[in-house]
């Protein structure tokens, strides 16, 4: 007998050399159960705390605009001459030494602090008066104002997504699908649309129509779409000739059942993220249009008009132009916020680029 053969004869194994792997954490394969696309969506998106915060900023705006004017018994057009340039003044704040209706206004002989809502000389009648965001010239409560402007820059927006989804997607879609000389005249149109200033054109249907909220949703929906219709048209032209769309075509599917059941729904995200990223714009355009005096007429008021009403007493009552200010400023970041969210959400190879 060899060596080798009685070295294998006497190897035993011992009670240890063999574990069973299901006791040990050695990398296998495991089984998830399944998600669908939304699920999967929707789990990156509440990771993102971003646009968590600013979908709740949005849903607390939507609740004040809607709940806000009904809040303090002022209406947003009510005038009380008696009550004009008060300062902010809070029930419970005003115990803490802040919004307690005390204003710092600079004269030419120093800065004179001064509370017109109590007088230790005399009565004012205003001992029990409460104007949470204080109140302009003419004494209607900014608060109620500011609000009734949060309902126009929220009606923009949904006109923006109104106007980009059913409107520049169409465009778009069906622009980029049939192309040729289809796609030449319609984009050759849209140009001309967009070579033209949104100021130009509203000042032009001011000449026509009466100035308000109408003019103004008129003229963004002539030229609101023009983003979407890109975008849409660039994502018909990438997938158009994918197999799953030569396979619906030899199939005997229709053209605009391919545009609609084919590949809308595989490019439905991006859309949906390109129509976030133009509310920002839209309720910045009406804001700056109301700036200027081409929006809303008195004595409805949007952010953009109480904004521009606030600046001409920015130096003697500086507090009128905060709360307009803010609320717009907390309405264009939380949707950009969310869109970033959204973007990351859909498309979660756009945080590698």
């Amino acid at each position: 007998m060899s060596t080798d053969q009685k070295a294998a004869e006497s190897f035993e194994f011992l009670s240890d050399d063999f574990l069973l792997a299901e006791n040990q954490n050695l990398g296998m394969d495991q089984v998830y159960p399944a998600r669908s696309y939304w699920s999967d969506v929707f789990s990156a998106f509440i990771k993102n705390k971003g646009a968590v915060i600013g979908l709740i900023a949005i849903l607390f705006i939507i609740f004040f605009a809607i709940a806000g004017p009904y809040m303090n018994g002022y209406t947003y057009d009510g005038q009380i001459i008696a009550n004009q340039n008060l300062a902010p003044r809070i029930p419970v704040l005003e115990t803490w030494g802040i919004f307690d209706g005390t204003e710092r206004m600079s004269t030419s002989t120093g800065v004179n602090v001064v509370n017109k809502y109590v007088n230790p000389g005399k009565t004012t009648g205003l001992e029990s008066t409460y104007y949470w965001f204080g109140t302009d010239v003419l004494g209607r409560d900014l608060f109620t104002r500011t609000f009734m402007g949060t309902r126009i820059s929220l009606y923009i927006a949904l006109v923006a997504v109104i106007v980009d989804l059913c409107f520049g997607m169409s465009y778009g879609l069906i622009s980029g699908y049939f192309g040729g000389a289809v796609d030449n005249i319609m984009q050759r149109f849209a140009e001309i649309l967009n070579g033209i200033p949104t100021l130009v054109i509203v000042t032009l249907l001011m000449l026509v129509l009466k100035p308000g909220l109408f003019t103004i949703t008129l003229a963004l929906a002539i030229t609101g779409w023009i983003g979407m219709n890109r975008i849409a048209r660039a994502q018909v032209l990438k997938l158009k000739e994918q197999e799953f769309v030569l396979a619906s075509k030899t199939l005997g599917a229709g053209d605009f059942y391919v545009i609609f059941k084919e590949i809308l729904p595989n490019i439905f995200g991006q859309l949906i993220i390109m129509s976030m990223f133009s509310i920002p714009n839209a309720i910045f355009t009406e804001a700056f249009l109301a700036f200027i005096g081409l929006g809303v007429p008195a004595p409805l008021a949007s952010l953009g008009s109480l904004i521009s009403d606030s600046f001409k007493s920015f130096t003697t009552h500086p507090y009128m132009i905060i709360s307009p200010v803010l609320v717009l400023a907390i309405i264009m970041l939380s949707f950009n916020m969310l869109a970033d969210g959204l973007r990351d959400a859909f498309d979660p190879k756009m945080k590698e680029i």
